[in-house]
């Protein structure tokens, strides 16, 4: 006998998101450049560490969140979200609007530094996260990160732009030499100190109980093999004072901030 009723596709997976935050000064620096935005509602994650003197990073770091924000929000509207199986045209889509805010940023910056000399060359890094149904979008300038916790392994999605990074991506030092590198601190790409940036984007699929952790330099650089996945099962607002406590008591020697993703 033939069935001759319209198949029906089953319903989207209905994934509940949910964000905890916190940023420090630190303990050796007198402000705090670093900047945070989340909004559950709209799914969109940013950390941004600014650079530059005469607090024009906290300045960069500000605009560049800013503007991101509302570049986003505007792009959402016109977007449908993603869920499987996710269609090309709408995958590419994400990752331009994700493109496209950076660069808005990016200009931004750029151009509030060329109006006030005093501020000339400052900049920041972003790394955002935006999720969207089944679908994790992310946009990536400089070497804040984002790892993702899944089945019990933290993986880290994004990839520094800075020299060392490049150094070991072309064999030219071992990680171990990168340890004492005297190039730590030299980025190869940021957002405002030029008019135009090139930005890594990517899409990931989401399932319950995936976590993410955005976090600046001031974190990631004390962590070690083993810590992330620990601190992360803690959850909220526990798990972030943990991250930032440990930066802190290993150090502190740059501005700390962290944001928690908990999917489910």
């Amino acid at each position: 006998m033939n069935d001759n009723r319209p198949m029906t596709m089953p319903p989207p997976t209905t994934l509940v998101r949910r964000a905890t935050a916190l940023t420090d000064v630190g303990r050796r620096r007198k402000g705090n450049e670093d900047a945070y935005f989340l909004d559950n509602e709209l799914g969109l994650y940013v950390v941004a560490d600014g650079m530059g003197g005469h607090a024009a990073g906290e300045v960069a770091s500000a605009a560049a969140v800013e503007t991101v924000f509302g570049m986003v929000k505007r792009g959402l509207r016109d977007l449908p979200e993603l869920h499987d199986p996710i269609a090309d045209k709408d995958a590419k889509a994400f990752t331009r609007l994700m493109e496209s805010a950076v660069q808005g940023a990016t200009y931004m910056v750029y151009s509030m530094a060329e109006q006030d000399k005093e501020k000339s060359g400052m900049g920041t890094t972003i790394t955002a996260l935006l999720i969207s149904g089944e679908y994790a979008v992310t946009a990536q300038v400089g070497d804040s990160r984002i790892y993702r916790v899944k089945n019990h392994k933290s993986e880290q999605l994004t990839e520094d732009h800075t020299l060392i990074a490049w150094q070991i991506k072309q064999g030219i030092i071992s990680e171990a030499e990168a340890l004492t590198s005297p190039h730590k601190n030299v980025i190869t790409r940021a957002v405002g100190n030029r008019d135009y940036v090139e930005v890594d984007t990517s899409i990931v699929g989401l399932q319950q109980g995936d976590r993410f952790l955005l976090c600046s330099d001031g974190l990631h650089g004390y962590l070690e093999d083993g810590d992330i996945t620990p601190i992360v099962s803690l959850g909220g607002e526990s798990a972030v004072n943990e991250f930032i406590k440990l930066a802190n008591d290993r150090g502190g020697k740059d501005n700390i901030t962290a944001i928690l993703v908990e999917i489910d």
